[in-house]
């Protein structure tokens, strides 16, 4: 069976396009959009709308670049995501490391390094590995199974748990909690939902915390409650921040991206046979993969003084977003940026986002796709549809929620 696809949008007038509208995403291609925002308005103004108040949409590359990479000019600590920035702040401001910087934020990063290290990460990956194939084994078995559901919503949310010492008889409330707490599979999110989802996951952290002060642990958690910055241990509060940032950046994403990629594979028999034959080599393809799904869409800033950007005279507190949706698409950088290209290199996408703010678990993220692609070619030898996708409700998220596949076996 083949899959229905999105309607593209083509808006007779950039004006009437809100971003800030889950719905939009959900239900439209955006593919012409950004082709015209980067050709027309690279730096494009949003005026006010029901969302909220008027925001910059920048769509390019170089000046993705730019704007991410210059934490001085364009600040996160007034929020890095649509939602909060419209709504006027994140209450997490200098307290989280997605949303903190200069002196704060390296200190913040500094802590946090180690424990998501190559070298520190070889037993989680190796974990990794193991539950991945046998999730993939899993589903073949069945025949037919939510790619979304049953297998990639487990591999990232058991790395992220195993390195913040979540016990495996509460992953299944972390699960409901993370896929609610930014996003919907089946409308609009509700704001009291999404409040009550985010309130659920600090609390959560904020008693593992308190268990750890009381009883130490090798773990993230019991890392970060016995950790000092400049010659301070770390408040409580920072402490469940941090859990909340690396569990909500950990799981959603890369759960998206791979999806994604099964959904892509599927759509693209060439690149199957690619991935399958090796001529397609597992770490480009990564690569491609994570330009491809995109999975966070934008980042979010706040300029700090006035500055010009692109040719776009941007004030004191300015909205600034950054949408590496339409960056990882640009003509100017990537050739034949629309074709799914397993082999592509090089391949500058900016799905960990560029510069202060590059993310922490970069490595484990590839390592968890990785693993996931070998275990397709390995145990799969043909995917196919067996239901349409579901895409999920997010002005943040990008990806599907749902995902029916039928995976015929491999027979050697």
């Amino acid at each position: 069976m083949t899959m229905k696809t999105r309607p593209v949008l083509d808006p007779p007038a950039l004006d009437g396009v809100d971003l800030a509208d889950p719905l939009l995403h959900a239900r439209h291609d955006l593919g012409p959009l950004w082709r015209r925002l980067r050709a027309e308005e690279p730096v494009h103004w949003q005026p006010e709308g029901a969302h909220g108040p008027g925001f910059w949409v920048v769509s390019g590359h170089s000046d993705a670049s730019a704007v991410l990479g210059d934490s001085v000019t364009f600040t996160s600590e007034r929020g890095n995501v649509l939602d909060t920035l419209l709504a006027g702040g994140d209450s997490a401001a200098g307290k989280m490391l997605a949303v903190t910087d200069g002196r704060p934020h390296r200190g913040l990063r500094s802590a946090l390094l180690k424990p998501f290290s190559p070298r520190s990460l070889e037993v989680v990956v190796d974990s990794v590995r193991r539950g991945t194939r046998r999730l993939v084994a899993e589903a073949v078995e069945r025949g037919t199974a939510d790619f979304a559901a049953d297998v990639a919503a487990h591999i990232p949310l058991a790395a992220i748990c195993d390195l913040l010492g979540v016990p495996a008889s509460d992953r299944g409330h972390i699960i409901s909690l993370t896929s609610s707490a930014l996003s919907s599979a089946d409308g609009v999110p509700d704001e009291e939902a999404t409040w009550s989802s985010r309130n659920g996951l600090l609390l959560y952290f904020s008693e593992l915390a308190a268990e750890r002060r009381k009883k130490p642990y090798d773990d993230v958690v019991g890392l970060l409650v016995n950790r000092e910055i400049d010659g301070r241990p770390l408040t409580h509060e920072e402490i469940v921040f941090n859990c909340y940032s690396i569990i909500m950046g950990g799981h959603e994403t890369t759960r998206f991206a791979m999806v994604g990629a099964v959904h892509a594979l599927m759509e693209r028999p060439d690149q199957w046979r690619a991935l399958k034959s090796g001529a397609a080599d597992t770490s480009s393809a990564v690569e491609e993969v994570l330009r491809w799904t995109t999975p966070a869409l934008h980042s979010g800033r706040t300029a700090t003084q006035d500055v010009l950007l692109g040719d776009q005279f941007v004030e004191e507190g300015d909205i600034v977003t950054v949408w590496m949706a339409s960056a990882n698409r640009d003509e100017r950088v990537f050739d034949r940026p629309d074709v799914f290209d397993l082999s592509r290199s090089p391949n500058k996408h900016l799905s960990f986002a560029y510069g202060p703010h590059f993310c922490l678990g970069a490595f484990l993220a590839r390592a968890e796709l990785s693993a996931l692609l070998e275990s397709l070619r390995d145990l799969v030898a043909e995917a196919e549809p067996a239901g349409e996708p579901e895409y999920v409700y997010s002005n943040f998220l990008s990806g599907l929620s749902a995902l029916p596949v039928t995976l015929r076996p491999e027979t050697l």
